[in-house]
């Protein structure tokens, strides 16, 4: 039996990517929740992926379910529609959209066939991790937590760079009327 190698990107960071490897007879949803493991997404939100040209144009499209696109042709569906059927040449790419409402959109790619799988391996399996992958719903930063620390460590209310507050011109002035003096040319100012 053929393993596939899928390279997921990332559409907006070609850095990030993942590596998958499934079975040829293995369906789309494989692939999709591989996916979202892969990018530690969750999975509560509508999904489809679209054959695609070298052009990343949008081609036939398989579903995670029948959507309401009135516009569009009835699509296959991704529990009954084996890898291997859609892969018309070896470097076949497909794009894979997820949350419709926030517009996840990953670039997919074939970039491997071996003919022989291993039977060491638990297919699919996630053989590749590349880049930092982005937070499912973007309110983290990429540091996390530990950002807050390194800002706490830069306190610039104590500059250090010579200058004082108002009034410690006095306290460095050690001499007899020294007091007196800085407080009178305070005033001119």
């Amino acid at each position: 039996m053929a393993v596939l190698k899928f390279r997921v990107y990332l559409e907006e960071d070609d850095a990030v990517y993942r590596d998958i490897l499934l079975r040829h007879q293995q369906h789309f949803l494989d692939l999709h929740f591989s996916i979202l493991k892969a990018y530690e997404f969750d999975q509560k939100h509508q999904a489809t992926f679209y054959r695609s040209n070298d052009q990343w144009q949008r081609g036939r499209e398989i579903s995670l379910e029948k959507y309401d696109k009135p516009y569009r042709a009835e699509p296959l569906l991704m529990a009954d529609t084996k890898l291997g059927s859609e892969i018309q040449q070896t470097n076949q790419k497909f794009i894979y959209e997820y949350d419709f409402a926030k517009g996840w959109v990953f670039l997919i790619a074939l970039i491997q066939v071996d003919k022989e799988e291993n039977p060491k391996i638990d297919y699919p399996k996630i053989s590749r991790t590349e880049g930092i992958g982005p937070q499912q719903y973007g309110t983290k930063s990429l540091l996390g937590d530990k950002f807050a620390d390194i800002e706490e460590k830069y306190d610039l209310s104590e500059t250090g760079d010579g200058f004082g507050e108002e009034g410690d011109l006095a306290e460095d002035n050690n001499e007899e009327g020294g007091a007196a003096d800085a407080a009178e040319g305070a005033e001119d100012f």
